[in-house]
């Protein structure tokens, strides 16, 4: 890919067009990132940059990760990625926002909201039992959950309780409403994943529909 960058989602809200017309958009910092280490083919068996993001305070670092930031002389950062970006690249190179434009389209990675051990109502949607004294309370209760008698068991993928959210999705098409180079914020149409404060990678989009 040509550009990407790393950001973070810092809330929503809505702007206006020329025309009149309202535009919900993500706010999104999108770095300063600087290049922290070029892979190459020859010596890693693969071409990426690795970019770093997000100011943090030295001594919460191993010393390792600040032999990194050293060899490239960057301030240290928070988050570390690669990104398989083309073109030629130096150590400690500044990257921002500016590498993208008005009306570009973007696809957004991130986790979404985590939240934790749910159960079949609030995960997969079931509907709840009667609210009926006869039948409680077992209102939110799955249910029988295996066949009949034979086979006595449970069949693999059956939709129950268990952890809900924090994965990792991916939004695509999204279009680039504004590019603040003052603030090093893009505003993103539509929403994104995560909440905020969440860890977003904006790259060019590879389904460009226009």
């Amino acid at each position: 890919m040509k550009k990407a960058i790393l950001g973070k989602k810092l809330g929503m809200t809505q702007i206006f067009t020329n025309d009149g017309l309202v535009v919900p958009v993500t706010v999104v910092e999108a770095g300063p990132c600087y290049v922290t280490q070029i892979k190459t083919n020859d010596l890693d068996g693969y071409n990426a940059v690795q970019v770093a993001f997000e100011d943090i305070k030295e001594r919460k670092l191993s010393k390792p990760q600040k032999g990194v930031f050293v060899k490239a002389n960057v301030e240290p950062k928070k988050y570390i990625k690669e990104l398989k970006l083309e073109g030629e690249y130096t150590l400690g190179q500044k990257i921002d926002c500016s590498v993208f434009s008005e009306g570009d389209l973007v696809d957004v990675t991130g986790n979404t909201k985590g939240h934790g051990w749910s159960g079949l109502i609030k995960k997969w949607n079931f509907n709840r039992m009667r609210m009926t004294h006869g039948n409680g309370p077992v209102h939110r209760h799955a249910g029988g959950t295996g066949a009949n008698t034979y086979p006595g068991k449970v069949w693999k993928g059956k939709k129950m309780s268990g952890r809900y959210g924090n994965d990792q999705v991916t939004i695509q098409n999204l279009k680039v409403v504004k590019v603040d180079l003052d603030r090093n914020v893009l505003l993103i149409k539509g929403a994104v994943p995560g909440s905020k404060g969440t860890l977003l990678t904006i790259k060019e989009a590879v389904k460009s529909q226009g």
